[in-house]
């Protein structure tokens, strides 16, 4: 059995500072993600400013051009695959520029056709949470070259009671986007067949932003990654 590949969901948790981005990407690898994961957005376009009380933190924290090719070159010096979720077309096209190997598309972006179709025309594989997604059947992709739908419950953080995750036929889902506090329910995931888990990762959960308390910890990841390990070798 092939072992589940673990994404570290970075994210906004570098906070606007890349010293720290590029900590938290040699941590992810050193403690046994596979993949880097950030998120590329125009801030301004893509939060609200009206009842949002991150939304100076979120224009902090976007990404320019520039410190895409950091990032990326820091991925490839740890041997760590570089990911992003992409919000717009322009940044498709960044992101195409840096290498990128797969692309993510985010449970609020999953009915923004214009950016499904640019991301379809670079014939990379996508990732797709379907956290936002309340058809029976899965999202129509036509001519994508190949796609993996992650389950996901779209609350920051998500009790586990509201997880449910029996219910889940990882045979239709490729994997797990979890928002839960702590490392229950995508252990439980990948016992039940997810074959993918993403996660938000930081230094420190208690950081300013909205994100940190429910991500997970260095310890966390390495536990994660040593029973992702461990049970594909038992079955």
């Amino acid at each position: 059995m092939k072992r589940a590949e673990i994404i570290a969901e970075i994210g906004q948790n570098h906070n606007g500072d890349m010293k720290l981005a590029k900590d938290l990407i040699r941590a992810s690898m050193e403690c046994g993600a596979d993949v880097a994961k950030f998120q590329v957005y125009d801030a301004r376009a893509l939060f609200p400013r009206e009842n949002n009380p991150w939304y100076e933190y979120n224009c902090k924290t976007e990404l320019s051009r520039e410190q895409l090719d950091v990032l990326a070159n820091e991925c490839a010096k740890c041997s760590i695959e570089f990911m992003a979720s992409v919000f717009d077309v322009e940044r498709v096209g960044w992101l195409e520029e840096v290498g990128v190997k797969r692309y993510k598309i985010a449970s609020r972006s999953v009915r923004d056709l214009t950016l499904i179709e640019r991301l379809v025309a670079t014939g990379k594989p996508i990732i797709v949470s379907l956290g936002m997604w309340n058809e029976p059947e899965f999202p129509q992709i036509p001519d994508a070259n190949s796609l993996d739908f992650l389950y996901c419950v779209s609350k920051y953080p998500t009790p586990l009671a509201d997880v449910r995750l029996r219910s889940v036929d990882f045979s239709r889902y490729a994997g797990f986007s979890d928002h839960t506090i702590g490392i229950s329910a995508p252990i439980a995931a990948i016992t039940l067949g997810a074959r993918i888990i993403e996660k938000h990762f930081t230094l420190d959960k208690t950081l300013y932003g909205p994100d940190h308390e429910g991500s997970m910890t260095p310890e966390e990841l390495a536990a994660l990654s040593k029973f992702a390990t461990e049970i594909a070798e038992a079955l």
